[in-house]
């Protein structure tokens, strides 16, 4: 019998027995390995009931309970992380060691999030008047939906989770439902950790779930990550409904290769960068836009590396594991049709690709396409998977205006040894995150992450101080003590004197 993923709600396992259910497969097998509850509305507000009736009850726990919660947490977490990324790999399909990787980059956020006393103290002004004071205080804004993507079912949910508790929030966390076993083990090492029934809950389900928490009367903010045209859905109906959004959607990523760069370097980085977790992430680089004459070098150098590559089961130790389903990977693999079609050179073929693993797996292999034509589909749109395009220009000049035209601004890379290039190129390029000989320029956990254009919706990044401004508000507060000669009836504007 298949198992069955259940919700997380007040605590513990909810099953109301009148769910729809999802499928959730291995994706290095090609078969289910369980069933997934898939919420209805009803199901939307024991959820949402059970975060809001826990919400005072945290709120008003003292910042030294709830660090120590956390800090526990994070304890368990370390420990165990390792359970954490294979249930990751057993879903989603990445290699163990990427599983890691994104556990270890959630886990920064995290212990970010233990320095909360910090980020969250007000400031104070003494005497702003005769006898008046002023100081400010930052308070949690209730309850907190995060709706997070199949590609991290682990770190995205831990860029808001902790700082979202950490300022006195409850939490509803949606889950993808192609992965959601990390979520539930989430919720379970929360409680070990003493987090208090109800501060926490797991909502599985599909767009019927979405919905319902983005027009819920009790949810006050919405964080999301996922595709340009959902997350721009989610930021005009969470915000039709007067909730706080940030919206994270998706990227097309370029790397400019300069004529004077390492070519060794930017080889193993654009492979690196551009099949890792098999190109299923929102930070992936899926462009390398070479400066004549390095274009024809620069592929010899990443064709030699690709051929290196083992892609198959990730429990096996392989380089590159599975898609997540089958109808992702045969998205993908139309676009090397696609490219093709449209007059772009296929120097590497992924869906020639053995994999070591069952026949039944939804594989695709490392893709290397030359000469894509910018009018193509295959180069405007976010493929999501193991594809890396090849663009070539004549000069940095053409290079940046071709980075900065596409409609997303997520993140670039530049690589050159040239200094004054690669300060023009972070001062010039139009996106939010930028690495200079860094493949996939991710913040750490005390800046923020997130792009501009059409890669992101509202105002609020991701993580960093950005984050916890977006789970409180700010309260200011002037205060006067009163004494006789206070007394007296004055109907102008008060000034301060």
């Amino acid at each position: 019998m298949l198992e069955r993923i259940v919700h997380w709600i007040g605590g513990k396992e909810y099953d109301s027995g009148e769910s729809r259910l999802g499928p959730v497969y291995d994706p290095a097998l090609g078969t289910q390995r369980a069933s997934v509850l898939l919420a209805d509305a009803a199901e939307v507000d024991v959820a949402v009931a059970a975060a809001a009736s826990a919400y005072p009850g945290w709120r008003d726990t003292s910042i030294a309970k709830r660090q120590s919660v956390l800090f526990a947490f994070r304890e368990l977490l370390n420990a165990r992380k390792n359970e954490l990324a294979e249930i990751i790999t057993n879903e989603h399909g990445k290699v163990l060691s990427d599983a890691l990787g994104e556990i270890v980059r959630g886990q920064e956020v995290l212990e970010f999030a233990l320095s909360f006393p910090e980020v969250l103290k007000g400031d104070y002004t003494y005497n702003v008047s005769t006898g008046v004071d002023v100081h400010s205080l930052r308070q949690p804004i209730g309850v907190a939906a995060i709706i997070s993507p199949f590609n991290f079912p682990a770190m995205v949910p831990m860029w808001f989770l902790p700082i979202a508790l950490a300022a006195g929030n409850s939490v509803v966390l949606k889950p993808s439902e192609k992965d959601p076993s990390a979520a539930i083990w989430l919720a379970r090492l929360l409680a070990e950790a003493g987090l208090p029934d109800g501060v926490f809950n797991v909502l599985h389900g599909d767009r019927a779930a979405v919905d319902g928490l983005l027009e819920h009367p009790g949810v006050t903010s919405v964080s999301f990550v996922g595709s340009t045209p959902i997350a721009r859905y989610i930021y005009q109906t969470a915000a039709a409904n007067g909730k706080r959004v940030q919206a994270l959607g998706g990227a097309k990523n370029h790397m400019l290769v300069l004529p004077d760069a390492d070519l060794d370097l930017v080889a193993d980085a654009a492979v690196n960068a551009g099949f890792g977790s098999a190109g299923e992430r929102c930070m992936a680089i899926s462009v390398v836009v070479a400066v004549e004459p390095v274009g024809d070098a620069l592929i010899a150098k990443v064709t030699e590396r690709m051929s290196k590559l083992r892609t198959g089961d990730g429990r096996r130790g392989c380089d590159m594991g599975p898609l997540i389903s089958r109808e992702h990977r045969d998205k993908v693999a139309s676009y090397i049709d696609v490219a093709a079609q449209d007059g772009a050179t296929v120097v590497v073929d992924g869906r020639d690709v053995i994999a070591d693993g069952a026949p039944e797996g939804f594989w695709l292999g490392p893709t290397l396409l030359d000469r894509v034509p910018t009018t193509s589909r295959a180069y405007t749109d976010e493929i999501f998977g193991p594809v890396l395009s090849v663009v070539r220009v004549n000069s940095y000049d053409e290079g940046l205006a071709l980075v900065n035209s596409g409609a997303f601004g997520n993140g670039a890379a530049i690589f050159t040894h040239d200094g004054g290039a690669a300060r023009r190129f972070q001062a010039e390029v139009e996106v939010g995150m930028v690495g200079i000989n860094v493949p996939i320029p991710v913040p750490v956990a005390y800046h923020s992450f997130g792009g501009w254009k059409e890669s992101m919706f509202g105002d609020a990044k991701a993580y960093g101080v950005d984050s916890f401004r977006f789970f409180t508000r700010e309260k200011a507060i002037t205060t006067r003590w009163l004494d006789p000669s206070h007394g007296g009836i004055n109907l102008g504007f008060p000034q301060n004197v």
